[in-house]
């Protein structure tokens, strides 16, 4: 009798262990950059990602956010060891690193996001920023009431250089002798996460005359918003939904949807159809776009916003040429 009790509370332990165990194969896991998963940014876009992603299937998942170089390729390397399944490398400046790491863990699988690399057990992916700046900066100079518009970039990269070929070829699209002004916020990472130099160089742009300024400098460009709400001018926003910030102050915001890259990267690893190899999205992917919504309805008329749709779908269709920024 004791024997078959002892059989029978083993068998019942093994069935309610056995989801337990099935749900800890399947571990995902997430390397911020620098600036932080909470910068309202690009960064924030990819933790949405990932926090959708844990709200669906109830897996939770491993993260770390990156505050130096040097622990890039640690932070990797220890997920990898701890047996993450897929791990999503936020940024540009992971490439390296991801490089490397990957190698060393070809059963494992990553997720590459702003750069592109073609190894066997990465996925890479990169964005048309310039498709999506061109409609920021229709934007911008259908709303401008001087005529002249400012950028502000974070570090000094093609990447950001991209922004700003696609911003200023929106505003001569609008206006061929509409003027743009441009600052870099500087050469190393620390230029993602500096809001004073950021509102800096946005209030040197404001005494040039510019009345809107459009931020793509990370947790930098909260310095450049918050200065054009202070000064009574208009922001745009960048990577996330930045409208609510300042609500009514921020033109609109350039969406690059890095939440759903990364929510896609976790949920086809998860399923099994997850595939190595680059991927560049724009406008047709709705990889890249622009946000309106309740905070900056009143900002964009029906024709400034009838203008900017047929530009997008001409984009689309392949009838208007949006150039990317060439080194």
């Amino acid at each position: 009798m004791m024997k078959r009790i002892l059989t029978a509370l083993a068998v019942s332990l093994a069935a309610s262990a056995t989801p337990v165990l099935a749900a800890e194969e399947f571990v995902p896991a997430v390397v911020f950059d620098q600036g932080g998963k909470f910068d309202k940014s690009f960064n924030e876009a990819a933790y949405n990602g990932a926090e959708r992603f844990k709200k669906e299937t109830g897996i939770a998942y491993r993260d770390f956010e990156v505050t130096n170089a040097s622990q890039r390729e640690q932070a990797l390397r220890n997920m990898a060891r701890r047996g993450a399944t897929v791990i999503t490398a936020v940024g540009f400046a992971q490439t390296a690193a991801v490089d490397k790491v990957s190698r060393e863990f070809p059963n494992t699988k990553f997720c590459l996001i702003d750069d592109k690399l073609e190894l066997p057990n990465v996925q890479s992916v990169t964005f048309k920023e310039h498709e999506g700046s061109f409609l920021v900066g229709m934007l911008a100079a259908l709303a401008s009431k001087t005529g002249k518009v400012g950028f502000v970039g974070g570090m000094d990269i093609p990447l950001i250089r991209n922004f700003l070929t696609g911003y200023e070829q929106g505003v001569k699209h609008v206006k061929a002798d509409g003027e743009v002004f441009s600052n870099m916020t500087g050469t190393t990472p620390a230029a993602w996460n500096d809001p004073t130099r950021g509102a800096e160089l946005a209030k040197s742009q404001f005494g040039r005359g510019a009345d809107i300024v459009f931020a793509a400098a990370g947790a930098t460009g909260l310095g450049v918003l918050q200065a054009a709400a202070d000064a009574g001018k208009l922001g745009i926003g960048v990577d996330s939904n930045q409208n609510w910030i300042h609500p009514g102050k921020i033109l609109t915001s350039m969406v690059k949807r890095v939440d759903v890259t990364v929510y896609d990267c976790f949920k086809t690893a998860k399923d099994g159809s997850w595939k190595a190899g680059h991927r560049l999205v724009g406008l047709k992917d709705d990889g890249v776009g622009y946000a309106l919504d309740e905070n900056n309805r009143k900002l964009i008329t029906a024709d400034m916003e009838k203008k900017v749709e047929e530009a997008k779908q001409q984009i689309i269709a392949g009838q208007l040429q949006v150039k990317a920024y060439q080194p």
